[in-house]
């Protein structure tokens, strides 16, 4: 038999899918600063020796 009233464990799995995209995307935005970090790291070395 179907069973009636509300919808089993939806509100509890929207709660997490929605956890887990905040967690996917601040992985993603720290990956991304440590990217940008290191190309400025690595052109600032490269200014350096050019100018040696």
């Amino acid at each position: 038999m179907a069973k009636t009233g509300r919808e089993k464990n939806t509100k509890n799995k929207a709660k997490h899918s929605k956890l887990m995209d905040k967690k996917k995307n601040k992985k993603k935005a720290e990956a991304e600063l440590l990217k940008e970090r290191l190309k400025a790291i690595i052109n600032k070395a490269k200014k350096e020796k050019e100018k040696d």
